[in-house]
């Protein structure tokens, strides 16, 4: 009877303990989802918080000093102390660099995506990817730094030209975005199933048949995500392209030309722009141009991903 009784205590004593031990579980659960909410809702918070910023800032231009979004837009001239605030020649110097850099660095660092997925044998893509990922880290203005050394004297002596503008750029750029390109590139091809890949060769397809007729068109969306952020990564670029575009604030005529774009204007002139200045309305609104073609970037990843969904 009192080892009946002694079984009873040591069982209750054990579901009390892991009554206790589940409920101490449960609050700590409870503390931590409270943390993550806490941490997203500070997150969002200071997001809509710039973003809201940045809005009023940008839009001064049109609401205080009543210039209108076509001047803003379109018009060639850029004289702030004259009031003339035209941005047009930084928005096709951006988007000229950034089509030179996605021409010609989106393509081939595709191509090296298809190298490292189906081509390269296991020990060289082993060695070559931490290679790519070591260019993911190198400083921006390291490649600026060696454009201006190295590339501009180039371009200088085979065309005779200055060697700064929009090509010693878009160059620059081209390699900046290719471990975007290749990483992402890699990855979406590797996603593609084996069974596709089985299926074509057992039909007698050769490889690279089976890599332009069913890898490509498979991996298709993915690799335009890798593309648009591979573009995301050049639009906003500021310093490489500040030592090699030239930064003439007008608009270029060829590829050899010198211009300037969105974010190194901004950097050239926002140390000499007075608070509630003409040139400082207009160096905000240069910045939430950048937020809006940022954004639509992103809606355009979301929208691939959910159309390859």
């Amino acid at each position: 009877m009192e080892a009946e009784d002694g079984d009873e205590h040591a069982a209750l004593k054990r579901s009390t303990l892991t009554e206790k031990h589940a409920a101490a579980a449960h609050r700590r659960e409870r503390i931590a989802v409270a943390l993550l909410q806490a941490c997203s809702g500070v997150f969002i918070v200071a997001i809509g918080l710039l973003i809201a910023y940045l809005t009023v800032e940008g839009t001064r231009l049109f609401f205080t000093d009543h210039k209108t979004v076509a001047e803003f837009l379109f018009s060639p001239t850029y004289s702030p102390e004259t009031g003339q605030v035209g941005a047009l020649p930084f928005i096709i110097g951006s988007l000229a660099i950034t089509a030179f850099a996605v021409l010609v660095g989106g393509p081939f660092g595709v191509a090296v995506g298809v190298f490292f997925s189906e081509l390269a044998p296991k020990p060289v893509a082993a060695m070559m990817k931490p290679a790519v990922e070591v260019l993911v880290g190198i400083p921006s203005v390291v490649y600026g730094w060696l454009g201006l050394t190295l590339l501009v004297p180039l371009i200088r002596a085979a065309t005779h030209a200055p060697g700064f503008g929009l090509l010693a750029a878009g160059i620059v750029l081209s390699i900046m975005i290719l471990p975007t390109v290749i990483t992402l590139s890699e990855d979406a091809l590797r996603a593609v199933p084996l069974t596709l890949r089985e299926g074509s060769l057992a039909l007698g397809a050769t490889r690279w048949q089976t890599i332009r007729r069913v890898l490509l068109p498979a991996a298709s969306s993915g690799l335009t995500v890798a593309v648009i952020l591979g573009i995301a990564r050049a639009i906003g670029e500021t310093m490489a392209v500040q030592l090699v575009i030239g930064n003439s604030p007008t608009l270029p005529r060829g590829l050899l030309n010198s211009a300037s774009a969105l974010p190194t204007q901004i950097v050239m002139d926002m140390g000499g722009a007075a608070t509630g200045s003409l040139l400082q309305h207009t160096l905000f609104s240069m910045a939430l141009l950048l937020l809006l073609i940022a954004m639509a970037l992103i809606v355009a990843v979301r929208f691939t991903l959910r159309s390859r969904a």
